[in-house]
């Protein structure tokens, strides 16, 4: 049997319940400060977005915790209130 140390056995029911930890709201913070991320989220033209698209989507830690808390991928656009983009 492998022994799994107590913060990746944690980590590993957190993924397979889909539970939004701290660490993957931090994380996703991080996606949304990100300069790149966030003028793909703003512009949804050239190369930025082309990059965290095709790219950082599927490498990237933080863009994965932002689809995680928000649903998501990194790219597409914010909903503003009010029915703006």
């Amino acid at each position: 049997m492998i022994q799994v140390c107590r913060k990746t056995k944690m980590l590993i029911q957190d993924k397979l319940m889909g539970t939004i930890s701290e660490q993957d709201r931090a994380m996703a913070q991080r996606c949304l400060e990100c300069p790149v991320c966030s003028r793909a989220r703003k512009k949804q033209k050239g190369l930025a977005f082309w990059f965290v698209r095709h790219i950082e989507g599927s490498v990237c830690p933080y863009c994965q915790a932002y689809e995680r808390v928000y649903g998501r991928k990194a790219h597409e656009p914010v909903d503003r209130p009010g029915g703006t983009k």
